[in-house]
């Protein structure tokens, strides 16, 4: 009797408990320095309030931060495949550009680059959120109108859900940035989940209702 009480106990950590331990899904915030915490403690950043915020509304979510302080767009396209078979995500928050921008890279290969960080995430099935971002008035109207374009532009060209600009409602007001005037602070963090939640949560909303049309 004892002994087919061992099997059956073995029977379910062998099969029941390696299923439990994948089951949950996975969002990888892919990004740069306004996303890895630059200045302040991890726990203080926005992606780690998101992950707060994401598991108290909706169950068997983890996120997975795979930012790099001053990563650019043609650095995440080179890293994004092993990324991928890293974390497997079920969605990418692609939050690239701003170092590009603020170095007056060109256009046409910030376009290019982040194009090809999304072509790949869609190939292996992963559900793309791509985060807008705007440059200072100092970099002169031509280009930063082209570079504020370059989002808007990829979310329509590959059906995209869109941030429209990651640091919405403060991106103008010194008093929530950092001493180096690029890096938001402390409290600014808290704004970003805002704006990063009000799209997001439309993705897991679409795919509740996918899998129960009940809802």
């Amino acid at each position: 009797m004892k002994k087919n009480f061992l099997i059956i106990l073995i029977f379910l950590f062998t099969f029941i408990a390696p299923a439990a331990a994948t089951s949950s899904k996975t969002v990888m915030v892919f990004g740069d320095s306004l996303s890895a915490s630059y200045g302040m403690p991890t726990e203080a950043g926005w992606v780690a309030l998101l992950t707060q915020r994401l598991q108290s509304k909706f169950a068997g979510y983890q996120i997975i931060n795979a930012s790099i302080s001053g990563e650019t767009t043609l650095g995440g396209r080179n890293r994004i495949e092993q990324a991928l078979k890293t974390h497997h995500p079920e969605i990418v928050i692609l939050e690239l550009g701003a170092n590009d921008g603020l170095r007056g890279a060109p256009i046409k290969s910030i376009y290019e680059n982040l194009e090809a960080i999304i072509k790949i995430c869609q190939q292996n099935n992963t559900l793309v959120l791509l985060a807008g971002m705007r440059l200072p008035p100092n970099y002169g109207a031509s280009y930063t109108q082209k570079f504020e374009a370059i989002f808007p532009r990829l979310a329509e060209a590959y059906q995209l859900k869109l941030i429209p600009f990651l640091l919405a409602g403060f991106g103008d007001k010194h008093e929530f940035f950092q001493t180096d005037g690029i890096h938001p602070n402390e409290v600014a963090q808290k704004k970003i989940v805002e704006n990063v939640w009000e799209v997001l949560q439309t993705m897991f909303k679409s795919e509740q209702v996918a899998a129960n049309p009940n809802i």
